[in-house]
């Protein structure tokens, strides 16, 4: 006879992030950021919704100096101006009722979709900078 033992899933469950802790959370990531990514992103921007936590960050656009503009439709600042204020998703994390316990997943391109992620622990948990620095990646200078 099988028995049934409880598993817990690191990417599934959760419990929505309570308003009042919100403001707290966005402000240590920004913090982190700031102290050790500063000069790597124009601005950070962190949302919730329900029990994920989104981490999205707004960079500096290289664009070839010798842009087509008749390919765009736009001139090379309009393009530079438009790519601006095109996030690029960090990763989005999952409340469990511990401001310092969370699941992470990374944000693939390549699937453009929201992947289970370890962080660099080498744990399927972590506080929410640690996901900030394991997603750290695409701020690429």
């Amino acid at each position: 006879m099988l028995r049934k033992i409880w598993v817990c899933d690191p990417q599934s469950g959760g419990v929505n992030i309570p308003q009042k802790i919100q403001p707290k959370i966005r402000e240590r990531i920004l913090a982190h950021a700031e102290k050790f990514y500063a000069g790597k992103y124009n601005r950070i921007e962190v949302w919730f919704r329900g029990k994920f936590c989104y981490v999205d960050a707004y960079t500096e656009p290289y664009v070839e100096k010798n842009f087509n503009a008749k390919l765009y439709g736009e001139s090379r600042e309009e393009h530079i101006e438009w790519l601006r204020n095109v996030p690029t998703h960090l990763c989005r994390l999952r409340f469990f009722g511990d401001e310092n316990r969370w699941s992470m997943a990374f944000f693939t391109y390549s699937h453009e979709t929201y992947e289970p992620c370890v962080f660099n622990n080498s744990t399927w948990h972590g506080p929410p900078e640690e996901a900030f620095d394991t997603s750290s990646v695409y701020l690429v200078v």
